[in-house]
């Protein structure tokens, strides 16, 4: 018995053994064939290859200009530089398994040869038994950037000041880390990586005239060399033109102390001891990275429109890139990629291109968020003039200030926008920003148990569809939702019609975001946070904040912002285009929509669950916005009603609206206050919207929560207010504003009270004006010398003051514009970004009268104002209160102020 189970036993395994061993595929061959002294950019294609290869199975050899025989050839060629090599980075595959070629139109056209294939393999875990393919990209630049930047300012430097060091930026000196982020950019076939900072050369070169203007020891600077340089191999190999990026005029810290100048200074005009120090400094650094171009950003810290943005342009910039070049004895020139920000790019272009041929221009698409794919107005017109220049105009997707900090993914949207940089800007570009948490770079704001996560992780499908469509925009809808269906299937170890519904809930929730902002919101800039709601005060009187045009009449569909739509309401006039009452039923539904499409999906999942259920989260979060922003947008229209009908009945419909719009805040306060660390990753003094953000404050909804609970108290107080008219018998506090004890010397003062002329060259005399203003002094200027110089008043004064100044309410550019914080990153830097006493005054032939503060410190103080006609109305003590408000007083008709309803 014994011995017959041994011999079954051993029969068992016998048969077990054959049986495994049929199971075995037959060992696959194949060798790759490169030609001699070919480009790195092939050998980092054959190894992508040959991963996939070995993935599926294969042994791979590699000869270099001979096929080997017996075994499939894979053989990788580039189109001579003499012959019709097509366009730039496209390629074929063609042949049998037996045999197949790869032919570039160029070493990047090899690359991504090499790629496809292995895409290929990978999908189907075999070569293909037969290839035919052509492909080449639709757009000549599609790159990404990484900002060298921080949420908070440094002690005692500006904005974008931030050097190079392994404290400020531990991630910079990460191989590891930026290995993994260049194989996302080759993978989606991206070609351009732009570094964002302010002034990058005094971390990166030494200069023999400027030796003290290095900003780091000499440690770091070794550090610095090394990881710029080998950075800038990595993305060669990649096919990735690695682009630094500036701005002007900023110099370094220590440069800026040995010469007694500021860092930056936007009312300066150029300083030849700048301008050299700058020249040298490109040339330095074009001598050292011959192949890593330049992006300029002429404004922000100079002022942006007029001779000297080009003059630094032409005389500057330009020259220093070709110093650099001289000194290396070359003659081919790395991009110089201009901004058109802040700055009339046109014009600098038109003297620029006789000077530099490898020129390209930028400007960002939706400002500095993602509105719409139906741009149009004088937004779109910029960018069809710069379109038509001659050069490349880049699309730039810049801070999405208004998606941060959930999750989006809609494939459709970015799709239709692709097509909106082709068809409507006549772009041929695109630079994209990271989806969220820019200024937090590599991290996102999620908080998964305590840890970060990285940027290129969560927001992967983020990169992969903007790069897609950058490749090619014209691709079938139907075969895009199955394409992305299969992608997020893959993802979460799932079917493609839970693929599908994902994709839908990504879809839904896409559009909320952009309808949102075009509709209600203040700026496309980042001085508002958008996920964080806004005030009452501003949906009612956006004016008043620092209303940006260009929101509303380039940056969405032809429509109407609330003011405009309850005013046809009340007139019965028919409406134009996307109305508010449209967009609050469209975001209502799409957040039901979302939050089904995501729960339909969540029991299917079976990979990566943790992240799908932060996806969950964010779906739900878009929700609770949307509802939270549509029912305070009814309420914003009960509001303005009550503008022409005086009806107090109106506010009282006004009051659920607003009470349900603060139950679906409080629900996103529960779905955020444990997975979100913050609202926005930019937490400085620019933040405004909704309310201030100064020193990292007021960056989570947690935060609002108070605020707005404290408004809604307020609105139903004064409500009461009105009808109990008793209850206003006690007369409001009288502020009277008196002169701060200054010394000015040289110049003649006024007294601000009616008949008093405002300028020493002209007639124009006050005619009215607010309470708060009568009494203080005014300095008298000269108008003509402030439209062609500017205004800089230096005083002294023994305890912080604050400077009253006045602008006049109208676009020519003979007034003083006041300084906005989309294009301006020092326009708070005083306190001066609002108007607190709006319509302050009226003078004869003028318009009406915004004033503004600046605030000094005690001490001898310079305040400097660039050029345009404007008012200095007086000083007073820091601690004097200036109301805010509305005084009405205008030779051009009044905006009804209803802020008080919620004060």
């Amino acid at each position: 018995m014994r011995k017959r189970t041994s011999l079954c036993a051993i029969l068992f395994i016998f048969c077990f053994v054959l049986i495994a061993t049929a199971s075995v595929p037959p060992a696959r061959k194949v060798n790759i064939v490169t030609y001699p002294n070919h480009h790195t950019r092939i050998d980092y294609g054959v190894q992508k290859l040959t991963g996939a290869l070995k993935k599926a199975g294969y042994t791979v050899t590699r000869s270099t200009g001979k096929a080997a025989n017996g075994i499939p050839n894979i053989a990788i060629n580039v189109k001579g530089e003499n012959k019709n090599s097509g366009k730039k980075e496209g390629f074929s595959i063609t042949g049998a398994i037996k045999n197949i070629t790869i032919t570039g139109n160029d070493n990047s056209g090899a690359l991504y040869g090499c790629l496809e294939l292995a895409d290929r393999i990978n999908a189907q875990h075999k070569l293909p038994a037969y290839i035919n393919f052509t492909d080449q990209p639709e757009m000549v630049l599609r790159g990404a950037c990484v900002g060298v930047q921080k949420p908070a300012l440094l002690p005692g430097r500006g904005t974008y000041e931030y050097p190079y060091t392994p404290e400020n930026f531990p991630w910079f000196y990460d191989k590891a880390l930026w290995s993994r982020y260049l194989d996302s950019l080759a993978e989606n076939r991206m070609n351009s990586l732009y570094l964002w900072n302010g002034h990058p050369f005094a971390s990166l070169v030494k200069l023999k005239d400027y030796p003290y203007a290095v900003e780091v020891d000499d440690a770091t600077f070794k550090k610095n060399e090394e990881i710029y340089g080998w950075l800038a191999e990595e993305c060669d190999k990649r096919g990735i033109w690695l682009i630094q990026g500036f701005y002007n005029i900023i110099v370094s810290k220590p440069f800026a102390e040995r010469n007694h100048l500021k860092t930056q200074d936007r009312n300066r005009h150029i300083v030849p001891i700048i301008a050299d120090y700058t020249q040298k400094s490109i040339a330095a650094f074009v001598q050292k990275y011959p192949n890593v171009g330049l992006l300029i950003t002429l404004g922000e810290a100079m002022e942006g429109v007029g001779q000297d943005d080009t003059d630094w342009f032409t005389k500057t910039i330009i020259p220093g890139v070709k110093d650099g070049l001289k000194a290396l004895g070359r003659t081919d020139e790395p991009p110089i990629v201009l901004r058109a920000h802040d700055s009339d790019a046109p014009t600098v272009m038109k003297y620029a291109k006789p000077l530099y041929s490898n020129l390209y221009t930028m400007a960002k698409y939706n400002g500095e968020a993602l509105t719409t794919y139906t741009p149009h107005g004088p937004w779109a017109d910029l960018h069809r003039t710069l379109s038509k220049i001659g050069t490349v105009q880049i699309e730039n997707v810049h801070i999405l200030a208004n998606l941060e900090p959930f999750r989006y993914g809609s494939a459709d949207f970015v799709q239709k926008c692709v097509l909106a940089m082709h068809n409507t800007y006549g772009a041929n570009g695109l630079h994209i920003y990271p989806q969220a948490s820019y200024w937090d770079w590599p991290y996102t704001a999620d908080n998964a148990n305590g840890k970060r996560i990285l940027q290129i992780d969560r927001d992967w499908i983020w990169y992969k569809e903007w790069a897609r469509y950058a490749w090619n925009a014209h691709r079938d809808r139907a075969d895009e939702v199955k394409y992305w269906s299969g992608e997020l299937a893959a993802k979460y170890g799932t079917n493609s019609g839970v693929g599908k519904d994902i994709l839908d809930a990504y879809e839904q929730s896409g559009e909320i975001s952009p309808m949102i902002l075009r509709r209600f919101g203040i700026t496309d800039g980042n001085r508002q946070t958008m996920t964080l709601g806004m005030l009452m005060q501003q949906l009612v009187n956006p004016e008043k904040f620092g209303l940006f045009s260009l929101l509303y009449n380039s940056e969405g569909p032809m429509g109407e912002m609330l003011s405009e739509y309850a005013e046809k309401e009340w007139k019965h006039q028919p409406h134009v285009g996307e109305t508010p009452g449209m967009v609050i039923n469209e975001i209502i539904a799409r957040g039901k929509k979302a939050v089904e499409a995501i729960d339909q999906a969540s029991p299917q999942v079976k990979r990566d669950k943790a992240e799908f259920e932060r996806l969950k989260n964010d779906m739900y979060c878009y929700n609770a916005m949307a509802n939270c922003y549509a029912y305070k947008a009814k309420a914003a229209l009960w509001v303005l009603r009550y503008k022409y009908s005086d009806d107090v009945k109106d506010l009282e419909k006004a009051l659920p609206e607003l009470e349900i719009s603060l139950k679906y805040f409080d629900e996103l306060v529960m779905l955020t206050k444990t997975s979100y660390l913050y609202a926005n990753s930019m937490q400085t003094r620019q933040r405004k919207i909704p309310v201030p953000g100064t020193d990292a404050k007021m960056k989570e909804w947690i935060e609002l929560l108070p605020v707005y609970q404290k408004e809604l108290a307020n609105f139903k107080r004064n409500i009461d207010s009105l009808k109990s008219p008793q209850a206003n018998a006690k007369k409001t506090e009288k502020i009277v504003l008196t002169d701060a004890d200054v010394t000015i010397n040289d110049l003649p003062r006024y007294k601000i009270a009616t008949g008093e002329k405002v300028y020493t060259d002209s007639a124009n005399a006050i005619k009215n004006m607010a309470p708060e203003l009568a009494g203080l002094h005014g300095i008298q200027l000269n108008a003509t010398k402030q439209r062609k110089d500017g205004t800089t008043i230096t005083f002294t004064n023994a305890k912080p003051v604050k400077v009253l100044v006045g602008y006049f309410v109208n676009k020519d550019n003979a007034y003083l514009q006041p300084s906005l914080l989309e294009n301006d990153a020092s326009a708070n830097d005083y306190g001066q970004a609002d108007a607190k006493i709006t319509s302050a005054i009226q003078i004869s032939a003028l318009p009406p009268v915004n004033v503004h503060t600046y605030t000094f410190k005690a001490g001898t103080n310079t305040l400097s104002l660039a050029k345009g006609q404007c008012l200095i109305l007086g000083i007073v003590d820091d601690t004097a209160r200036i109301p805010v408000y509305d005084a009405g007083l205008s030779n051009e008709g009044n905006i009804k102020d209803l802020r008080w309803l919620f004060n």
